[in-house]
């Protein structure tokens, strides 16, 4: 699988978040991962927004993104409350 990022929205997300983008491509290979459709971001005719959700060494990360051009686009992660209900229902 491949991976794709801005590296601003990187850098972004380490000062927001604490979470580098080589960390949350790390959620995938567990094979217990969770792959949700961002049902508040539906718009007709645009890319569908994801999340991976996967528990790591220090939580329950949330990594969001799209596919783009087979590759995995991620644009944000972190260690979310939403992410946390989703992962354990």
């Amino acid at each position: 699988m491949d991976f794709d990022w801005s590296p601003k929205k990187e850098r972004d997300n380490i000062d927001k978040h604490g979470v580098d983008f080589v960390q949350a491509q790390k959620a995938w290979d567990d094979p217990d991962h969770i792959i949700y459709r961002d049902k508040k971001h539906i718009k007709r005719g645009k890319e569908v927004r994801k999340f991976c959700i996967d528990h790591d060494g220090r939580g329950v990360l949330t990594v969001r993104f799209v596919n783009r051009d087979h590759k995995v686009r991620i644009f944000g992660a972190g260690y979310w409350y939403f992410g946390r209900e989703l992962y354990y229902e």
